[in-house]
């Protein structure tokens, strides 16, 4: 069953130049790229439509200059939009006045940027519990909160410890533990791990995939990084000049990219990084000896060791448990070698 969307977004635009507002309603609220030109005007979003599922990671990527940060900004109304809808667990986030949005932004939602933005003369500890403190919230509170998130974020011992004193990885823990210590149903982040190097960059993926895997936030995540992006995501919008070019699955953009600026993006990653066992397998089970069963969202390149090692097919089992089709060492190595299945 499909999950109910958290974070609808509808025809959203955002216009600079001289009266955006007067020049959305000249075109009716549907310019087109060259009546932008002819007018001056920078259409940095241009009718983004995203419907963000409650629970889900949703990443928005794309090259320097495409939009994604902008649109965040829209979505979260650190920015308002030129046009369009933009509804927030049904309540209509551009008519919220300013005392609104506050409380929404101080208690729903939670924010992690490139840039750490720890305050240096705080401790651990405080930069954590800094948003309750804010909030009013006594000082036992929310330091046993600021606490919880410490340890959750795998920084416990370093409490007392001063943002100079902690490396680039652990300064981002920092930012992670304060953005979750108001509990948000929804998770924006902007970037947060392209200012990291490759080793600790890794290590602070594994550590967004275990806390997602506890908390279960609503995440809306920007990177330029299609290989990030795929081990992240549930669904992925790529978005070239402002524009929505396609929403999918890792899997779907793979396989049927929109056109050929999707298809530059995921033209040097692995199939079988991201195809599943269920997309790849003989549907249905006959009668036989099979080697065991395998979860039908295991990628290929998960299940490839086990598979290619042993004489016999596997069952391949879909979300509930249920034997839906097989799989062998054969349909794995066309995988592998990109040879077209059938």
């Amino acid at each position: 069953m499909q999950r109910p969307v958290k974070l609808d977004c509808r025809g959203v635009w955002k216009v600079y130049g001289p009266n955006p507002a007067e020049f959305m309603q000249a075109y009716d609220g549907a310019p087109s790229d060259s009546d932008l030109t002819h007018a001056g005007m920078i259409g940095a979003v241009r009718d983004a439509n995203v419907q963000i599922r409650d629970g889900e990671i949703f990443v928005i990527m794309g090259l320097s200059g495409s939009g994604k940060s902008t649109l965040v900004r829209c979505l979260s109304r650190l920015i308002d939009a030129t046009a369009g809808q933009i509804n927030f667990e049904d309540n209509d986030l551009l008519a919220m006045s300013e005392k609104e949005l506050i409380d929404l932004r101080r208690t729903k939602m939670g924010m992690v940027f490139q840039q750490f933005a720890l305050l240096p003369h705080l401790t651990v500890l405080q930069n954590t519990a800094f948003p309750l403190d804010v909030q009013g919230v006594d000082r036992k509170t929310r330091e046993v909160r600021a606490r919880e998130m410490v340890e959750l974020v795998g920084l416990q011992g370093r409490e007392d410890y001063f943002p100079r004193q902690l490396s680039g990885g652990q300064q981002q823990r920092v930012g992670i533990a304060r953005s979750l210590v108001t509990e948000p149903d929804l998770w924006f982040l902007d970037e947060p791990f392209s200012a990291l190097d490759p080793l600790i960059r890794r290590e602070m993926q594994d550590e967004f995939l275990r806390l997602q895997a506890l908390l279960h936030k609503t995440i809306v995540f920007i990177t330029h990084d299609f290989d990030e992006a795929i081990r992240l995501a549930d669904r992925i919008a790529v978005m070239k000049d402002g524009r929505i070019v396609q929403t999918a699955t890792p899997e779907e953009l793979i396989l049927n990219p929109a056109d050929e600026y999707v298809e530059e993006f995921t033209r040097h990653i692995p199939r079988a990084k991201v195809m599943r066992l269920i997309s790849v397998m003989t549907k249905g089970v006959p009668e036989g000896d099979y080697a065991g069963d395998l979860d039908g969202d295991l990628s290929v390149e998960t299940a490839v060791d086990q598979i290619e090692a042993a004489d016999k097919p596997f069952r391949v089992l879909d979300e509930a448990g249920k034997p839906v089709g097989t799989i062998n060492a054969q349909t794995v190595i066309d995988v592998l070698i990109g040879r077209r299945l059938t």
